[in-house]
């Protein structure tokens, strides 16, 4: 749980379209993209750049991510699963998995 970073969906963005952008709070068990195939992905685009003392924060490249995906409320009604659900909020609208955990998503899918 915490905020995405630009460094953390830069290197994300190969695998798929995103619904976040830098700075957008996320938690465990929330849909953040869609993925280049038809499998579920489990990412976390929480991850920064190390820094030591050799680099420094300031030295960093310019990292261009890909504009988001905005949701509406249609479009999260007719992409979600039978798993997930849509969280409607005055701020926000997402998409999450009905188990947040991904433990208990696999509990649930075997019985």
């Amino acid at each position: 749980q915490g905020k995405a970073v630009t460094y953390g969906i830069f290197h994300l963005q190969e695998r798929g379209r995103f619904f976040i952008s830098h700075g957008d709070e996320i938690y465990a068990g929330q849909v953040i993209g869609i993925h280049n195939r038809d499998n579920d992905l489990i990412v976390n685009p929480l991850i920064g750049k190390k820094v030591s003392n050799v680099r420094s924060v300031t030295a960093d490249e310019a990292l261009v991510i890909v504009p988001p995906i905005r949701t509406t409320l249609e479009y999260s009604l007719q992409f979600i699963n039978d798993d997930e659900l849509v969280e409607v909020t005055p701020k926000s609208i997402r998409i999450r998995k009905r188990f947040l955990l991904e433990h208990e998503r696999k509990r649930a899918q075997k019985s």
